[in-house]
């Protein structure tokens, strides 16, 4: 498909319905990418609000529309794989159980079907039952993870929480603790109460890009991958429209470079979550996590050249 038959530089703001514009279709043999939606965020702790995430990433992609391709990319993604908007996922709001039900019934079917998945949440708890469909299609999965917050605290009786999904996906086997590695947290963590490694926000300011994808690729080896990307990760400065935003985190310029690098490593799934609009000012964040998103789906379309 090319990238003229469905974005047009002079039509970039008119019938902003999906993510780049991409067409709207929930034809499984319409694309090889799926963008899907979780307007989901009842397991949110802090400020709540991302469940209008999904449309704020979607409105403010079209200031990213006019290129024809991505700088500094020598391709356009969209001329390399075929992408579609799926448009959201529909559950019955409260009703955690159904939101479980309608990820494994249509993520179940799209992977079945050979296709990938970005993401756009919502919440990050999303990543739990996005985690559980990946595994039973890809079997055990490395995972790099982007957060200010490891997401590793320990809610044996609160599965329903934002910040408890990578306490309980390495217990129930979706994921390879060993081969999984965190980027830019700068909370409270000990490294004693989970395997994963950790490259704290202060030390990734500190390391170059290059050197923070070598420790990332050394980690992850030839596993199958997903990458979940809170855009708490970035520094407020750069990302205000977030739940719980921490300072001294990641610029935009560092986390897009970190995301060209993983161009070789095996991304079987990908999402970027906790984007809430009413705490945003002139769409910085959604702006943001719209851009993280096709820097995304450039690594992944990398490897199919």
């Amino acid at each position: 498909m090319s990238h003229d038959s469905f974005i047009q530089s002079h039509t970039i703001y008119q019938n902003i319905f999906s993510y780049m514009g991409c067409p709207l279709t929930r034809d499984p043999d319409a694309a090889d990418v799926f963008v899907v939606g979780l307007p989901y965020d009842l397991g949110t702790s802090g400020r709540s609000g991302t469940r209008t995430g999904p449309g704020g990433i979607r409105q403010a992609s079209a200031n990213l529309r006019w290129e024809e391709k991505r700088w500094p990319w020598d391709f356009c993604v969209f001329d390399r794989i075929r992408v579609a908007d799926y448009g959201d996922i529909e559950f019955a709001t409260g009703n955690h159980d159904h939101l479980f039900a309608q990820v494994d019934q249509i993520y179940g079917g799209l992977l079945q079907a050979g296709k990938t998945m970005l993401s756009l949440g919502g919440d990050h708890f999303v990543t739990l039952p996005l985690l559980r469909v990946h595994h039973k299609h890809h079997g055990k999965l490395a995972m790099i993870h982007f957060d200010a917050h490891t997401d590793t605290y320990e809610e044996k009786d609160a599965v329903y929480n934002h910040g408890s999904m990578f306490y309980h996906a390495p217990r129930e086997g979706l994921i390879d603790a060993d081969h999984s590695i965190q980027v830019g947290i700068r909370t409270e963590y000990t490294e004693s109460r989970h395997e994963f490694e950790v490259i704290s926000a202060a030390a990734a300011n500190d390391l170059s890009a290059d050197e923070i994808v070598a420790r990332i690729r050394d980690r992850v080896g030839d596993l199958p991958c997903y990458l979940t990307f809170d855009i708490d990760c970035l520094d407020p400065a750069y990302a205000p429209g977030t739940g719980t935003p921490v300072a001294g985190g990641l610029t935009s310029d560092r986390a897009l470079k970190i995301i060209r690098g993983l161009q070789d490593i095996k991304l079987v799934g990908m999402d970027l979550v906790e984007v809430a609009p009413s705490y945003d000012h002139a769409e910085i964040t959604s702006l943001a996590g719209a851009t993280l998103a096709l820097e995304m789906l450039y690594a992944f379309a990398a490897n199919r050249g």
